[in-house]
Formats: structure tokens, C-alpha cells, sequence
């Protein structure tokens, strides 16, 4: 019996000195759940924004469980770009994914030439964590090209479930229901009823999975138009947009824009919260993150498993229904103002990310390939995610000592939402927005001026000099496509010759 309990306190000696010197190597490695909103505007959540009208409960319970992000970038004012650019870790300009796929509106230009896929050539996240002997699943919205084609289970992702269903063979032990397909006419009911079948298979792979790592991104459909959902989401806000006050009045409810492109008018936007349907796919969509953090709880997952939040544009302000408002950022999705591009980013790690943490350094999705590759321990691959940073020391509260010296944006199309082709770069506290129709310039200081109102160009000639310059420069480096001639009439062109 005494060599028993010696044996018992070696073993356990001999375990925590391995620990010690070998690192995380002989530690579990951490599970990450991605899960990535649709078209939800930074000033949707409570967490971001106190008076909001919406209800996020549960997203608001991860924040105060993580590290929430203020200033956190989505890599294009659209969902197929922000989509590429978290899979690969690049700009989407590098690929000629510049809009969501199939957005080719021309107004007095024709938009610039796009491609309607990402090439199986690319080593996405979900390739790089299978290799590392992760399971993978993506339940959701792809939206990357053909699913047939060019889906994602060619792309490193064992279990799919969404635009197509997939299900490697290797993976014995789950079964997803034989449900009923679902009528493609996109309608209301559609968006809602694909985002709970995603959750309830999101529950079935957390069970499957629970015995080794793995990576699930969960990208939800909602809040994209059209807007519906069931009535029990929709008469609390009714009732509460009559208490407070908040009834339908075009004067107060938007505000103009300035002329948008060359051959429009202005265009309006929201700048009030009100929208009692839009409030109810909000309270749907948080309920299905609580669902899915209540079975990380259930399963014993929570500790070791990174959760991420994000959405993958602003939110919308300005056409389709106009449901949202993002004040006090300006419009919304189709725009490089800040309200087409800032995003609500929460992270959640208990064992290596302090509670209640608020973070205000900049970041881009562009920086979750590699931040996610360093906190599980795994090697980077700088060659594939060229343009993303790790902010893995943001998350264990050190200085981030390698950081992006400029932010981009190039969208050389005419957006759904009336939002007009331009380019944008951020460097410290300004912000360039270039107009890709005639060459104009805008500056603003977002720090001071969040709201992007005062242009600062003709005060600070050679600040905005210097923004232009390295947009130019980020122009050559990444290939940029840019607006075509229509009608005999040429758009604007950088005058450079393009490598």
C-alpha cells in the first residue's frame, strides 16, 4: 500500500516536470468553436453598445467571460471577402474575390473584374488544423464559390453542413438527422430555419467531437435579408417599441447621405434603432449562441476551448430594408466608412484570456489564421497568410510587438446597399477613403471623429499624401483590379504601372 502511494506522488511529480519542460506539447491541445454572424452591425450588441435596442444576452455573457475587441475589422464591407480573407489569411484582393460572388451592378463604370471562387490551391484554416489532426466541421453559410466544386469539404473540413452536406467516412460516430431539404427560394423563414438546423447539428458535432480536438465554424445566416422570423421573437420588441417610444418616423429615423457615386442621388440612411423584426433574427441569432455555449458547459468543453465571435460585415443601414443603425459610426454594409466595417469581436479562452478584458488596439480579419495557429500550439504558415498578424499576445495580456503598420480595403464595385467604389487605408489614427470613379480623397481622424464627418484632406495635404502613397504602393504589392470603362467614358485609374 506504501509503494502504491509513492508510486502515485512519482507518477505525479514526473507529470508536472514533463509539463514544465516540455510546455503545451504534453497538454491538451485547446478546441475552437468560430463562430461568425451574418451582416450584424457592431452596435447590434449590448456588449458594444449600452442603448442598443436589440437584446444579446448571451453574446454579452461571452464578453464578460473574454476579451472584447473595439476596434475590430472586417476585410471588406461585404460577406464573400471577409469570408476569404478568415479562411486564408489575405486580403481579398490577392484573389479577385472583391465582392460577394455574382455582385457585378454597373452604374456609370463597370465594376472591376471578379472571380467567382476560392481556388483549391489555398491552404485554408480548415486544412491547416486538419493536418494537425483536428477534426473539422463547417455548418453553415460558405459562400466561396460552387459548393459542389469548390466547398469546403475540399477544403480541409471532415463534417459540412449547409450550402451542401458532407460527411467524412472516418468520422464514425456522428450521424446528422435525415432531415427534409429546404425550399431554396430564399425567404424569411429559410434564413431562420437554416440557422437553427445549423445549431442543433452544431450540438450533435460538439458530441461527436468531444474526445479530441477539433475546430467548428459555425457561420449563421442570419441577420441577412430578407427579414422574418417567428413571432415569439417579435412581439417583445413590439411591445417595447411602443413603451420607449420608438414608433416609425422617416424624419427621425434616417438621415441623407452626401451624393454616392457619379450617376446617383443620395442615399439614406438609419440612424435610429426600431426595427421590431430585425430585433427578433437578432434575439434567434443570440439564442443560438447560448445554445451552443450551454453544450460547451454540458460537455466539460468550456475550459479548453476558444470561442470567437465576429461578424462578417457592418451592419445594415442603407438599403433592403435599411434594419439597423451603427451610428455613431457612419452607414453601413457596402461602405468603407467605419459603419460597413467595424465589427463586434469577442474572444473567449478561460485558460489563457483574462474576463471582462477590453481590448482597443486594431486588428483584421485577416489576423485569425495565424492567431489561431499560435494559440493551439501549432507552426505558422507565413506563406499562406501573408497579410494576417497573431494577436495571441493581445490575449495573454502582452505587448503585441509585431503589428500591421497600415489596415486596407479595396472594393471596386457599385454595392447593393448604394455604396460607392472605393479604397480605404487606415495608418494609426487616420483613415484615407480614395474614390475609384474620379481619384478623390478623403481623410478622417477616427480616433477623434468616428463618425467620419470632418474631411481633413485639403487641412493636412501632406498627411493625406501619405496615405495615398502607401495605399499606391498596396495597390502594386496585391495586383488590384479596379473599375472598367462603359459608354466610351474611362474611370479613374492609379497612374502606375501595375506588376
Amino acid at each position: 500500500m506504501r509503494f502504491l502511494f509513492f508510486f502515485i506522488v512519482f507518477f505525479s511529480f514526473c507529470n508536472l516536470f514533463l509539463m514544465e519542460v516540455l510546455g503545451e506539447d504534453v497538454k491538451a491541445k485547446p478546441n475552437i468553436v468560430f463562430i461568425l454572424a451574418d451582416d450584424l452591425g457592431v452596435m447590434d450588441i449590448g456588449a458594444f453598445n449600452p442603448n442598443t435596442f436589440y437584446e444579446t444576452p448571451n453574446i454579452d455573457r461571452l464578453a464578460l467571460e473574454g476579451m472584447k475587441f473595439t476596434t475590430a475589422y472586417a476585410a471588406c464591407c461585404v460577406c464573400s471577402p471577409t469570408r476569404y480573407s478568415i479562411m486564408t489569411g489575405r486580403y481579398p484582393v490577392r484573389s479577385g474575390i472583391t465582392n460577394f460572388l455574382a455582385g457585378k451592378r454597373s452604374e456609370r463604370f463597370e465594376p472591376a473584374t471578379l472571380d467567382l471562387f476560392m481556388p483549391l490551391e489555398e491552404t485554408t484554416l480548415g486544412e491547416a488544423f486538419h493536418e494537425a489532426d483536428y477534426k473539422t466541421a463547417l455548418l453553415g453559410k460558405w459562400h466561396l464559390g460552387n459548393p459542389n466544386e469548390y466547398g469546403p469539404q475540399l477544403q480541409g473540413f471532415d463534417v459540412v453542413s449547409g450550402d451542401i452536406r458532407h460527411i467524412n467516412p472516418s468520422i464514425t460516430n456522428l450521424s446528422l438527422p435525415n432531415l427534409p431539404p429546404i425550399n431554396p427560394k430564399t425567404s424569411a423563414t429559410v434564413i431562420e430555419t437554416r440557422t437553427t438546423r445549423i445549431t442543433d447539428e452544431a450540438l450533435l458535432v460538439l458530441e461527436a467531437f468531444k474526445e479530441s480536438p477539433f475546430l467548428l465554424y459555425l457561420s449563421f445566416y442570419q441577420v441577412h435579408v430578407p427579414l422574418g422570423t417567428s413571432e415569439e421573437y417579435v412581439a417583445p420588441y413590439r411591445d417595447k417599441k411602443q413603451k420607449l417610444n420608438l414608433q416609425n418616423n422617416e424624419t427621425r429615423d434616417f438621415i441623407e447621405e452626401e451624393q454616392v457615386h457619379l450617376s446617383n442621388q443620395p442615399r439614406k440612411s438609419r440612424c435610429r434603432q426600431n426595427h421590431e423584426i430585425y430585433a427578433g433574427m437578432i434575439t434567434h441569432t443570440d439564442a443560438c449562441v447560448g445554445r451552443v455555449l450551454a453544450k460547451l458547459r454540458e460537455l466539460r468543453l468550456e475550459e479548453n476551448t476558444i470561442v470567437v465571435f465576429m461578424s462578417d460585415n457592418g451592419g445594415l443601414a442603407t438599403a433592403e430594408g435599411s434594419p439597423t443603425s451603427n451610428l455613431p459610426f457612419r452607414t453601413g454594409k457596402g461602405w468603407n466608412y467605419e459603419g460597413g466595417i467595424r465589427e463586434p469581436l469577442i474572444i473567449r479562452w478561460s485558460k489563457t484570456v483574462q474576463a471582462g478584458c477590453v481590448c482597443d488596439v486594431p486588428v483584421i480579419s485577416t489576423d485569425f489564421y495565424p492567431t489561431l495557429l499560435e494559440l493551439a500550439g501549432l507552426p505558422p504558415k507565413p506563406e499562406q497568410h501573408l497579410d494576417g498578424v497573431s494577436f495571441a499576445p493581445l490575449l495573454k495580456g502582452e505587448n503585441m510587438l509585431q503589428k500591421h503598420d497600415a489596415f486596407f480595403w479595396h472594393y471596386p464595385h457599385y454595392s447593393n446597399q448604394g455604396g460607392f467604389p472605393s479604397s480605404a487605408v487606415r495608418m494609426g489614427d487616420y483613415k484615407l477613403i480614395q474614390r475609384l470613379e474620379d481619384g478623390r480623397v478623403h481623410l478622417f481622424n477616427v480616433t477623434e471623429d468616428q463618425g467620419e464627418q470632418t474631411d481633413l484632406a485639403e487641412k493636412m495635404p501632406e498627411k493625406t499624401a501619405e496615405l495615398q502613397q502607401r495605399l499606391f504602393q498596396w495597390y502594386q504589392d496585391t495586383n488590384a483590379r479596379f473599375l472598367e470603362p462603359k459608354n466610351g467614358q474611362t474611370p479613374w485609374k492609379p497612374q502606375y504601372k501595375i506588376k
